[in-house]
């Protein structure tokens, strides 16, 4: 029995399965003391656990401890490389790449026929184009909603609002409609450029995951969403490792 683990610099998504059958999944932070919360089987019946993460070095220590003692199995990371699968990374140092990018982007390369984008839409957002060759063609990274609303919030303290997560990109006719229909005018016209590199690349999907996915979606992206990309992604590395 496997626990998947997809733990960002706070949220953590996990899943159990066995066999290629999901037994159970769920969310939760590493600032929590127990961020699997809810796992369907006692914990010492987990045999192994695979993580990709993102996280500072102190809070992998962290979970690394956290589940070496849960669960007593060894734990395997897997972070990105220069090449898997035919799918080929354009980072001329791929440890420079977050590793939930790398597997986001593997799950869908072997998943889809032809090219494609990656839209990961968290914390900060993370586009990658990927032609039909599995050549990566590289990508952008963008602050994400709420870290747009805290930067306006610290750093620019006189500006009084109330975050709304509006899709309207109407001029505002208030402060705080300026700002949230500021950050929905910048999402959709993020939502367009994409559109227009996925013609100008000759790509063929656009496959989007994250917590802030379904609002990228209201704006406008022609995308088909996979919350659990990453970890469908962390998957497929980690049987193919463990069959060397």
């Amino acid at each position: 029995m496997r626990l998947l683990i997809d733990a960002g610099n706070s949220r953590l998504k996990w899943r159990l399965d066995q066999g290629g059958q999901i037994l159970g999944q769920g969310v939760g932070t590493l600032d929590e003391s127990d961020p699997v919360s809810g796992l369907p089987v006692d914990a010492s019946q987990i045999t192994s656990v695979a993580v990709s993460t993102v996280a500072s070095e102190e809070k992998r220590l962290g979970l690394v401890a956290f589940l070496s003692a849960r669960t007593g199995a060894p734990v395997r990371f897997h972070w990105s490389e220069s090449r898997r699968g035919g799918l080929v990374n354009a980072y001329a140092d791929p440890h420079k790449m977050g590793a939930d990018r790398w597997h986001a982007m593997y799950a869908a390369w072997r998943s889809l026929k032809g090219g494609f984008v990656v839209v990961d839409a968290g914390s900060a957002v993370t586009v990658d184009y990927v032609a039909s060759t599995g050549d990566h063609l590289g990508g952008f990274i963008l602050p994400g909603l709420h870290m747009m609303l805290r930067s306006l919030k610290t750093d620019a303290a006189r500006i009084g609002f109330d975050p709304d997560q509006v899709l309207d990109t109407r001029p505002g006719e208030s402060t705080g409609e300026c700002v949230n229909h500021g950050l929905a005018w910048l999402s959709a016209a993020m939502v367009d450029r994409i559109h227009g590199d996925v013609r100008t690349h000759g790509l063929d999907h656009i496959v989007v995951t994250g917590g802030d996915a379904d609002r990228l979606l209201g704006l406008g992206l022609s995308a088909m969403n996979r919350p659990q990309l990453v970890l469908e992604g962390l998957a497929l590395i980690d049987d193919e490792e463990q069959a060397k």
